[in-house]
């Protein structure tokens, strides 16, 4: 029963959500579907209804790229003469490291097109986690949201 109202939740959002926005081919729309296991990303040009770019952690696995995991570094010690210990930056988890780098992907994949701008559909997710992490990904990667 539990399942079947946070799905009933996840369409209303989703409903919610596309009604305010819609994808063009200069700025298409940077829709986020994640599943238990993977998490994929395509730009979709709504008028036309073409997708124009598209992505997913299995292509980073085809590629062999390796997500390197932040290591936090020991903070340095008062004879070193900073008084201030240096802001250890937090390692992502498996799951939103990958879906941080499906981000930086689809940024390099859209800079190809020549796509700069593009206007975010979370697919009815709440905007964390995984979602947060592509979208955080896509912006390092040069996309403007």
């Amino acid at each position: 029963m539990k399942t079947k109202i946070k799905r009933e939740k996840k369409v209303r959002r989703h409903k919610r959500v596309r009604a305010k926005i819609w994808g063009t081919a200069t700025r298409p729309r940077f829709c986020v579907f994640r599943s238990q296991k993977h998490i994929y990303v395509q730009l979709i040009d709504d008028e036309k209804g073409h997708i124009l770019v598209a992505t997913s952690d299995l292509e980073l696995k085809k590629q062999k790229t390796k997500i390197k995991k932040a290591t936090a570094s020991p903070s340095p010690s008062r004879q070193e003469g900073s008084p201030k210990a240096k802001e250890i930056k937090k390692p992502l988890t498996r799951k939103v490291g990958i879906a941080f780098e499906v981000g930086k992907l689809i940024a390099k994949k859209a800079f190809k097109k020549k796509i700069k701008k593009v206007v975010f559909d979370r697919g009815g997710y709440k905007y964390h986690g995984r979602t947060k992490a592509v979208a955080e990904g896509a912006r390092e990667g040069g996309l403007k949201f």
